[in-house]
């Protein structure tokens, strides 16, 4: 059996800000719709809170037209949170959340076809029998894609897949896509899971019981932990943290309730501890707990160049995409490693080899690459 996790990056449609060439390029703009739709949520809307939604709906092109700006548009359902006179002044008329019903939405674009094809390709050559599915945009987008792209490269379609909408905004949730034989039995969502500090999850993490064709139980959490694209630093690494120690006390109460075999994939958006370091924020589930990392098993193939990361150029500070299994089925692996084809590696893609038909890097199937493990049930 083999179990892989895969950034897919969304499939057909993806947010025109995460399109963008680097991160930082989209960054501000994904700042500021998260700001703005806080923002909405306060019960009233002090004199200084409407001068702040003004001055950032009028960097978000917003102020003339409700889909006046070039990634996001103003979405004013029920009620109205401003006025637009004709001299050109805006004002905001809502008082606070409860005199309208409304949000910022990012705007969508396709995907590169190509992008699409390779992340298909990716899929296909890897052949995993349960595929944990990072940044996909909805199970009917999955679904389909499973059907046609995966057929059109002489792929395999999935018997099963699963997408259970979470928390974020921009259309990136946690998936699975099982083979035959490989039935999904029980699924268990932790979308509103909250510690006391708040809801826990940026996405989900969701609990998807697998029976194998030898009738052996196998639960796989799939996670997308809170990235590092924006906000501080500080509140990034806290939020990881807060994840990281939520699913270690899920992975014990599965333990405990008489479930061996649990795998923990998914891009956790941060690096494992080095020996000596204080603890990160994924030491909760990474140190404090018994799962095992696959790459630290003896049969995993290493990197032919050394570099152990899962993203973009594959370096250490980029290993941040996980499989991550109970000590019964570490025990039971029989190999595992990265998949890089997909990947278009440095500014001319020349790092490591990518597929033949990937000739600029905006037709990558991901900048990450899909990570698996070969376990003998």
């Amino acid at each position: 059996m083999r179990v892989a996790s895969y950034n897919v990056e969304n499939l057909f449609d993806r947010a025109k800000a995460l399109n963008l060439p680097t991160w930082a390029d989209g960054r501000v703009v994904l700042e500021r719709h998260a700001r703005l739709n806080e923002l909405f949520n306060e019960p009233t809307y002090t004199p200084a809170i409407k001068a702040e939604i003004l001055d950032l709906l009028g960097k978000l092109g917003l102020l003339g037209r409700d889909d006046g700006g070039e990634f996001a548009i103003l979405r004013q359902n029920r009620g109205r949170l401003l006025t637009r006179h004709n001299d050109g002044t805006v004002t905001i008329v809502a008082g606070g959340r409860i005199d309208w019903v409304g949000w910022v939405d990012l705007k969508k674009e396709p995907v590169n076809e190509l992008a699409t094809q390779h992340t298909a390709m990716v899929i296909r050559d890897i052949n995993a029998q349960i595929l944990g599915v990072v940044e996909a945009e909805n199970r009917v987008s999955l679904r389909d894609f499973s059907k046609i792209l995966l057929t059109q490269v002489s792929g395999a379609p999935y018997r099963q897949v699963m997408v259970i909408d979470g928390n974020d905004e921009r259309g990136i949730d946690v998936g699975i896509m099982t083979a035959t034989g490989y039935e999904i039995v029980g699924i268990r969502s932790h979308v509103d899971d909250d510690d006391g500090q708040g809801p826990v999850y940026s996405r989900d993490c969701p609990e998807f019981t697998v029976i194998t064709p030898s009738g052996d139980e196998v639960v796989m959490l799939v996670n997308h932990f809170k990235s590092k694209g924006y906000g501080t630093q500080s509140d990034s690494d806290k939020r990881r943290r807060r994840q990281a120690a939520w699913t270690a006390t899920i992975y014990e109460r599965l333990i405990a309730d008489g479930h061996p075999n649990v795998v923990v994939v998914g891009d956790l958006n941060d690096t494992p501890d080095e020996p000596g370091d204080p603890p990160g924020p994924l030491a909760p589930l990474l140190v404090d707990t018994d799962l095992r990392d696959v790459t630290t098993h003896p049969t995993f193939t290493p990197d032919p160049n050394g570099r152990p990361g899962t993203y973009g150029n594959g370096t250490k500070s980029q290993k941040i995409d996980y499989v991550l299994l109970s000590p019964s089925l570490f025990n039971k692996v029989t190999g595992g490693g990265i998949f890089r084809l997909g990947v278009w590696g440095g500014v001319n893609g020349t790092l490591f080899p990518h597929y033949p038909t990937m000739t600029r890097k905006v037709e990558q199937g991901s900048d990450h690459a899909a990570i698996f493990a070969d376990i003998n049930l």
